[in-house]
């Protein structure tokens, strides 16, 4: 350096300072994207993993609480649908009720129509979830 006049010595001395290029930039930046592309998808499939463990908490308390009002007979055991109040105004109930069919099954067979069917489905208007429960018990009159 000291054969170099004074003004290629400053530019030398800059040059070392000087910051980084274009290329470093753009490497950096896509590292970045790659990072944040990863952790987004990985943020998505938790909240989408949450909302259906919610899900699996709530529905079948629901259906286990409705099955439970029409074994009562809080609730005529009839076909139809409703809601489950203002606390749960989001979630559905679809009820179907039949003759349980227990001809083919010899033991049962003598029973009659005391048994009956009911399929009842819980469903959260927000989300393609649904919880479905088939209970067979003695008719309710």
């Amino acid at each position: 350096m000291r054969f170099l006049s004074k003004s290629a010595r400053t530019f030398s001395f800059f040059r070392r300072f000087q910051g980084f290029t274009l290329l470093e930039v753009m490497i950096a930046i896509a590292i970045m994207a790659i990072a944040l592309t990863t952790l987004y998808g990985s943020q998505s499939r938790s909240l989408s993993h949450a909302t259906e463990a919610y899900f699996n908490i709530v529905a079948p308390s629901l259906a286990a609480a409705k099955l439970a009002e029409l074994q009562s007979g809080v609730d005529d055991p009839t076909s139809g649908s409703g809601d489950f109040g203002e606390e749960f105004s989001s979630y559905i109930w679809l009820l179907e009720v039949a003759d349980a069919n227990l001809e083919e099954i010899e033991p049962l067979a003598d029973m009659g129509n005391k048994i009956q069917r009911i399929d009842l489905k819980v469903e959260w208007s927000d989300s393609p979830f649904s919880y479905s429960l088939r209970y067979y018990g003695y008719r309710i009159e």
